[in-house]
């Protein structure tokens, strides 16, 4: 009876160990399974997970009679287990095999960073990098030359829709976009950004030559061309060159008599860009949105501007190569050229007589009409020019601004001063040379009738 009872009780152990081990083993499956779901292995964990279950079955064949008999309850879950592994994980290969090929057909077009994780789009042909595919296809246009967006006014095709609706408002004359500090509006935004420059005096765009600034971009290319000195356009008919295309076209018109833009409120026509037309409608709108800093004068353009602010400064960076004087305006300079060269490319067109500046042709034309608009409400005299006009109006106020600093004699006008000090240096030079006699080969008159009151012992 003993025996049988310690009988009885082995068996007991041994079936519930049995029972737990099969307990045990269908978890160990529930867990490898969550695990083949939550876990994506590399190629080498792809070849040890293949090599598992061929591991699990040497195992088992490798084992005794005796524990295949123990274990027959509990191995079936696990060769279950181990089944539906294989087949998760050959599913899965499927499933990384399809997304590979996917990936593989963007592979040409799609970099990334390792550290950050973020994707860029590459374009092939030119190298430029994007953060989205979208906008990779838009710049492929710019080297495939599609243009699927249509004006419906004009029928002008354009590759984006922004510009498109950019150009829509050519034909509408909508300006959405206007100055905070002159009112001045635009069409587009960037349009504004760039004029804000003129207010800030941003300059964003330096010469890598020379570390000069400029403001756009077309200054920058306009200044490089001053280092290399080439001028590739060439006029046929006058044997000029031109640094720019533009300017040669521009250029060309003066040959021709082209002058496309005209102002519509004194017929002034204008051969350059309608930017000159625009400028050119400030002298009779009056607008002047270019502001001196130093003293709060205003200007129509930016070049007049720049031109005033030498003033203060005292720059003059345009000397003459001739003679050694310095100008402030490039103008200036060229004008002042014409006393070396003899130039005179002002001609009247009635008497064909030539002038060397604009200012004397005119003074000369009056001489044809005999207008003299500018008239003295004092004396009923008459005047060509406003200038002149000034002057003569001093004689009645006595006003004399203009005092020699060698005899304190004073003049209307600067000019007379300059006219008077001729007598003090003509004194200066006789009287240092130790001259007694004066020949009659003074050429003005009146200089020798100051000179016989200056030096009578002369004469």
């Amino acid at each position: 009876m003993l025996l049988l009872k310690k009988y009885s009780e082995s068996l007991k152990k041994l079936s519930s160990s049995t029972s737990k081990r099969s307990i045990e083993g269908e978890q160990l499956v529930m867990k490898q399974e969550t695990d083949t779901f939550m876990w994506t292995p590399t190629n080498e964990d792809s070849d040890q997970s293949e090599a598992e279950p061929h591991s699990d079955q040497q195992l088992l064949s490798h084992s005794s009679p005796a524990a295949e008999s123990q274990d027959q309850r509990g191995s079936q879950p696990v060769e279950s287990g181990s089944a539906r592994k294989a087949e998760t994980k050959s599913k899965k290969r499927r499933h990384q095999n399809t997304s590979h090929s996917n990936n593989d057909v963007d592979k040409s077009l799609m970099s990334g960073d390792a550290h950050t994780g973020k994707r860029t789009f590459l374009c092939d042909t030119c190298g430029k990098t994007f953060k989205y595919k979208s906008t990779l296809d838009t710049h492929m246009r710019v080297h495939t030359g599609e243009k699927p967006h249509v004006c419906s006014t004009c029928g002008k095709r354009f590759s984006t829709v922004t510009v498109l609706k950019n150009h829509v408002r050519i034909h509408t004359g909508e300006k959405p976009y206007p100055c905070e500090t002159c009112g001045k509006t635009f069409r587009e935004k960037s349009s504004l950004k760039t004029h804000m420059r003129t207010h800030t005096g941003e300059k964003p765009y330096p010469c890598n030559t020379c570390g000069e600034k400029f403001s756009y971009t077309s200054s920058l290319r306009l200044h490089m061309i001053t280092h290399t000195g080439e001028k590739p356009y060439f006029c046929e008919i006058c044997r000029k060159g031109f640094k720019f295309s533009s300017i040669f076209k521009i250029h060309l018109k003066t040959h021709t008599g082209e002058r496309p833009y005209t102002c519509s409120t004194c017929r002034k026509s204008f051969c350059h860009y309608k930017s000159t037309l625009d400028t050119h409608m400030r002298v009779h709108t009056g607008e002047k949105p270019h502001v001196c800093s130093t003293c709060g004068k205003r200007f129509s353009t930016v070049t007049v501007l720049k031109n005033h602010v030498r003033i203060h400064t005292g720059e003059k960076p345009y000397p003459c190569e001739t003679c050694g004087k310095t100008f402030r305006e490039k103008s200036s300079l060229k004008t002042h050229m014409r006393t070396h060269t003899g130039e005179k490319p002002y001609p009247c067109n009635t008497c064909g007589e030539k002038f060397s500046y604009t200012s004397s042709l005119r003074l000369h034309m009056i001489t044809h009409t005999g207008e003299k608009p500018y008239f003295c409400e004092i004396c009923r005299k008459g005047f060509k020019f406003s200038s002149i006009f000034k002057i003569h109006l001093k004689t009645h106020t006595g006003e004399r601004p203009y005092t020699c600093s060698t005899c304190r004699k004073s003049f209307c006008h600067v000019s007379q001063l300059k006219r008077h000090m001729r007598v003090h240096t003509l004194y200066e030079w006789i009287v240092n040379s130790d001259v007694k006699e004066v020949t009659c080969v003074v050429t003005l008159p009146t200089r020798l009738y100051h000179l016989s009151r200056l030096c009578p012992f002369i004469l």
